[in-house]
């Protein structure tokens, strides 16, 4: 079965790419904005489902990977930075504390399947030097909460509980379980 990946995310790319998977990107183009009363979970799962839905609809047969991602602090989904000023915030309010990254994955296969993986990370305390110094880098523009874990913000995490790829953009672990039930073949063939 042909696989689509409905994201012009490189990092979810990379991460395909990383396990020997051929795929073809297509990506969503759906309002993301926030439902009002919408809980932070619902939010990246309706969007996954949304997205993996939509997708499938122009490659019949195929497996639709969608993915989702939120920083959530205090019940506060952070998507991605607006402009600096905004990232300079995102960045203030995590400075040393913990936070969840909630990354929502759907597989539209047969059926549509989704799931939602939590992941708890801490930061350390951030001085207004690093964080301009940071948001200056541009790295952050484009990522929810306004960083990324693999790169130089990984010098402000202290304590990471949950799946590291889950912060990057999509958990592998639980991805290839679903991919692998949607009948996409693997590199290292049948479990």
């Amino acid at each position: 079965m042909r696989l689509v990946l409905a994201s012009s995310s490189p990092r979810r790319q990379e991460l395909l790419r990383q396990l020997g998977l051929t795929f073809s990107v297509d990506p969503a183009d759906l309002d993301e904005a926030v439902h009002p009363g919408e809980a932070p979970r619902a939010y990246v799962e309706r969007l996954a489902r949304a997205k993996a839905a939509a997708v499938a609809g122009r490659h019949p047969g195929a497996a639709v990977l969608a993915a989702d991602t939120s920083v959530v602090v205090d019940e506060r989904i952070l998507g991605k930075p607006a402009d600096e000023a905004e990232g300079r915030a995102m960045l203030g309010l995590l400075s040393g504390r913990t936070h969840e990254v909630l990354t929502a994955v759907a597989v539209q296969g047969a059926s549509l399947e989704s799931l939602v993986v939590s992941t708890a990370v801490r930061f350390r305390p951030l001085s207004a030097a690093e964080i301009a110094w940071y948001v200056g880098t541009g790295e952050g523009r484009d990522k929810a909460g306004g960083y990324a874990s693999q790169a130089r913000a990984g010098a402000f995490i202290t304590a990471m509980t949950g799946s590291s790829t889950s912060v990057i953009g999509l958990p592998l672990a639980e991805a290839v379980a679903m991919l692998e039930r949607a009948g996409v073949p693997m590199p290292w063939g049948s479990r």
